[in-house]
């Protein structure tokens, strides 16, 4: 098998950054159109697929056990827009969403407004990025992306004829919406960089090339986005990078609205917006509220000078997001780590929080279409407790359960166990680890463990049920989510002490939960499987080089792994926007700070775990060298003979394979991997 190991050819090329000199003999993966690039690629690909292969069977079987959990044949809950209940539904054996609605009634005909399994059908790549009905429910613009390059064309739908219209839109982004008279949609473009730059104005019935700009970033920092206010009286444009955000609003039922700013960007100065009768409700962190407050403002005069505040700053209660309802005010924060709903009737000023049951769970807001509603909609689920949709009546403050998952295959939550516990990190702090195990699994130390970890730009790792890994756990698994700094799970203070200059405590914070996990039981030494994706994939590669002997395995998926190369390329898509994130290297202290932690940069000569690396040919977020380039340099420098697998998946991006059970069939070639390293 060795003699099939693929080598890429190392090439010289050094990089000189203030005074400093690197070597970087892989820098050539960056170029596709030289054919030693797809040759190395697909050589790894080979490669992979040879070492797996005696290895099939088990593939297949995992596979087919997660694909048997799956109710295949599926629906959302309707939500309630106008005369329409529209959802998404799935069919047996089918790949792709079924977008859907019912007339006046849930007992109603089903309309399919997109069947993606139909576009889908000479596709290797297919994903709806967005996708609204016209006010007066007779047209539907969708967005379409066929590579997973994230960039997408627009199309437009008369749902009264189903034809399509003459418009393709090519090159957009995420932001779509529609005037309420029903005559133009908006949206949002990016540039030959990648990055969302531009907002136009299309008239149905004209040519794209013709479209109205309405709004222009000239800052590469910034990126725009467009959102239609709850009331649907307002669109909003958004600017935002490096912690500072900039809105402006237009009537959308105006033609030729104009744009009137908020509250200019300043240093460290982000807010967001909702509307409400004469006023706008506005989350802020100014003042120096780090974990936000909500302030509120005249829509005549809506400069800071005018803001008061509605709900007054609390550290350690990050406040996420607000919902506005007509006659009701949601508040969307977490306490402890987790998150809870405070209700306020706008009327009588009234208030109360949402009663929730487990010690570790996840909850998300999902608003609703309907603006005179008193019905709130969430979602609640937890490690052992399948997601369920409720109602919520803010009213008689009663819930009704709508749906839960469907977990087939013999699933029973009382068949598991879960836990919130913590860790205490080099300085101190409490890292809370969530937990999950068979009930019937030894805590003794003889476990293998699977630890996943994350921890940037805030992003909070939620502690949600998933039926995948239960492939995992029935095997006698433990499952734990270690919620490291750099997350927000605890609030601002946990963000920004796992970034910039204070990065390395999102690494150190890691392995003190495998260390801790350890000596409480859970698994022992070289037991655990690491694993980790995007920025949680650099995570990997920097454990990797500070604690090997930690971990029997390691699973990067689109690691970001050569951060320096990268954050010195302001070409690159996301570089200047994530300045804020990790330091401009073009600054001698964040250079020196990020070369010492950079994955691809620190490999060095020592034996490593076993690893499965993957990557995507398409990915505009972490480009297909950087896990190229790590592999190649950890095939030149590790000391051991522990499989090392490059999988570069060949017709998608960041998010994967686009089709629900292509996306099972990834997960499966990764569970499969770790079971044959650890000889399950």
């Amino acid at each position: 098998m060795k003699n099939l190991i693929p080598s890429a050819p190392n090439k010289p090329k050094t990089i000189t950054k203030h005074g400093d000199t690197r070597e970087d003999p892989w820098f050539w993966l960056r170029d596709l159109g030289d054919p030693a690039t797809m040759d190395y690629l697909e050589a790894e690909n080979s490669y992979t697929d040879v070492v797996m292969s005696s290895d099939a069977h088990v593939q297949e079987r995992v596979y087919q056990e997660m694909r048997g959990r799956i109710k295949e044949d599926d629906s959302t809950v309707p939500e309630k827009d106008g005369d329409y209940y529209y959802y998404t539904s799935f069919e047996e054996g089918k790949q792709y969403p079924i977008y859907c609605r019912k007339y006046l009634s849930l007992d109603g005909v089903d309309e399919v407004l997109i069947d993606v399994n139909e576009i889908a059908q000479d596709l290797g790549y297919c994903k709806i990025g967005n996708w609204k009905s016209s006010p007066d429910h007779n047209l539907l613009a969708y967005s379409l992306d066929s590579d997973g390059s994230e960039m997408y064309t627009i199309r437009i739908k008369d749902l009264r004829t189903g034809e399509l219209l003459s418009e393709s839109i090519p090159g957009t982004y995420y932001s779509l919406e529609w005037a309420n008279d029903n005559s133009a949609i908006y949206y949002d473009v990016l540039d030959e960089n990648h990055r969302p730059v531009k907002i136009y104005k299309h008239q149905l019935g004209d040519d794209h090339i013709n479209d109205q700009l309405i709004y222009e970033e000239k800052d590469s920092r910034f990126f725009v986005g467009m959102v239609k206010s709850a009331s649907k009286r307002f669109i909003f444009i958004t600017s935002s990078g490096n912690n500072m955000s900039e809105w402006y609003f237009m009537e959308a039922d105006v033609p030729n609205s104009k744009l009137t700013l908020i509250e200019p960007r300043s240093e460290d100065f982000e807010y967001d917006v909702e509307h409400h009768g004469d006023r706008f409700f506005i989350r802020n962190n100014g003042d120096g509220a780090k974990d936000f407050k909500i302030s509120e403002t005249p829509i005549s005069s809506p400069r800071l000078d005018n803001w008061t505040d509605l709900v007054p700053h609390e550290s350690g209660r990050p406040i996420a997001g607000i919902f506005v309802f007509e006659g009701y005010f949601v508040l969307y924060y977490r306490a402890g780590g987790l998150p809870r709903v405070k209700i306020m009737d706008l009327v009588t000023a009234n208030t109360h929080d949402l009663q929730l049951d487990e010690e570790d769970y996840s909850l998300r807001i999902q608003g609703g279409r309907e603006w005179d509603s008193s019905v709130l909609r969430y979602s609640y689920a937890s490690l052992t407790t399948p997601t369920a949709v409720y109602d919520y009546d803010m009213g008689s403050r009663k819930r009704e359960l709508r749906k839960q998952i469907e977990v087939l295959g013999g699933f029973c939550s009382e068949k598991y166990r879960s836990r919130r516990v913590f860790a205490i990190a080099t300085d101190g702090a409490r890292i809370p680890i969530s937990i999950l195990y068979g009930k019937d699994t030894l805590l003794d130390g003889s476990a293998p463990l699977y630890l996943y970890g994350y921890g940037s730009y805030g992003l909070i790792i939620e502690s949600d049920f998933g039926s995948a890994r239960l492939s995992l756990v029935d095997r006698g698994y433990v499952f734990a989510i270690a919620h490291v700094r750099g997350g927000m799970d605890l609030g601002w203070d946990w963000y920004e002490d796992g970034k910039l200059l204070n990065k390395k405590n999102t690494f150190t914070d890691f392995i003190a939960c495998a260390e801790h996990l350890i000596s409480a039981g859970y698994t022992t030494k070289g037991q655990i499987v690491a694993s980790g994706g995007s920025a949680g994939g650099m995570l990997m590669g920097a454990v990797a080089n500070m604690r090997p002997d930690l971990f029997k395995a390691i699973v990067a998926d689109v690691p970001f792994v050569d951060v320096l190369n990268t954050m010195l390329d302001d070409s690159l898509p996301l570089t200047t926007m994530e300045y804020n994130e990790w330091g401009n290297p073009q600054e001698r202290d964040f250079y020196d700070y990020i070369h010492s932690y950079s994955p691809y940069d620190n490999v060095c000569a020592q034996e490593y775990p076993h690893m499965l690396v993957t990557g995507g040919i398409s990915d505009p977020r972490v480009t297909y060298w950087e896990p190229a380039k790590w592999t190649a340099r950890l095939r030149d420098k590790k000391t051991d003979d522990h499989l090392l697998l490059l999988k570069i998946h060949m017709d998608s991006g960041h998010a994967g394979a686009s089709g629900r059970f292509d996306r099972l069939r990834e997960v499966a070639l990764e569970y499969a991997f770790i079971l044959k390293v650890f000889g399950i």
